[in-house]
């Protein structure tokens, strides 16, 4: 479904890299974590699937595959169709990516009707059921709030319901936890493990933190400096590591009580 050539991307006038020759193949249904440390290059790559990188950055080689259809060639038509229905979007702290001054549900309907044709009214409905679907109570209520009016946790429930309103075939999913507590990041991360039970929603999963992506993926990936130092099935990485820096990050995971926290 999802195929990675050998990309490369850079950011302005830098002639270093800032990823390099990654690659990826990726089935319907399957859930891959990307691994690395801040400026790794791992957020590069999900951005580079959207074709959504900031800055200036470019995709300066390789190539991206969606059903087969280069992405980086898209057109902002081809762009347009894509983004929000076959591939969707969670970023790290989804509050950032609301306007703080309109209603939820202004923002969703307009979001629904945009990519189909619906009455306002049919807009809110489908807006309010998703975000029960997402455990938010009382969707309605959540609808006619302002983003201030809710928590870290709820607000982040917001992001994911409005990237699943249309079943995407893809999610990527950027630190979707790392700005929430503990409790609230258990709880997302079992939504978005439902979601591709119920959906057979791919998930490209981006984090810093293995236990988390140990836990969630069927298979992972460790960057550093902009380039895959580790690659495999989650038990062969977690087991078997190649890399020096993998199995200092194993290291690193807590332990308590002499239990580790990766599976």
């Amino acid at each position: 479904m999802l195929s990675i050539q050998n990309l490369s991307v850079q950011y302005g006038n830098s002639k270093e890299p800032a990823v390099e020759n990654f690659s990826l193949e990726m089935k319907q249904g399957e859930i891959i974590g990307i691994v690395g440390e801040s400026g790794s290059g791992k957020t590069s790559v999900v951005r580079a699937v959207l074709g959504l990188l900031p800055g200036g950055g470019r995709v300066t080689g390789g190539d991206i595959l969606f059903d087969g259809k280069s992405l980086p060639g898209c057109s902002k038509e081809e762009w347009r169709a894509l983004r929000g229905t076959d591939i969707s979007m969670i970023f790290q702290d989804s509050g950032a990516m609301i306007n703080p001054i309109r209603r939820i549900g202004s923002q969703y309907t307009e979001y629904i009707r945009a990519h189909q044709k619906l009455s306002r009214k049919e807009a809110w409905r489908r807006g309010a059921d998703m975000l029960e679907r997402m455990r938010l109570p009382n969707g309605e209520r959540i609808m006619k709030s302002y983003p201030f009016q809710l928590s870290g946790g709820m607000r982040q429930r917001v992001g994911i319901a409005m990237a699943m309103t249309f079943s995407p075939r893809l999610l990527l999913a950027d630190e979707p936890t790392s700005a929430l507590d503990v409790t609230t990041q258990a709880q997302i991360v079992r939504q978005m493990m439902e979601l591709r039970e119920a959906y057979q929603t791919s998930i490209l999963i981006v984090t810093h933190n293995l236990g988390l992506a140990a836990y969630m993926s069927d298979r992972l990936i460790v960057m550093k400096n902009g380039k895959t130092v580790d690659a495999g099935g989650r038990e062969t990485i977690l087991s078997h590591p190649r890399s020096e820096y993998t199995k200092q990050l194993l290291k690193a995971v807590p332990e308590m009580e002499g239990k580790r926290f990766v599976p």
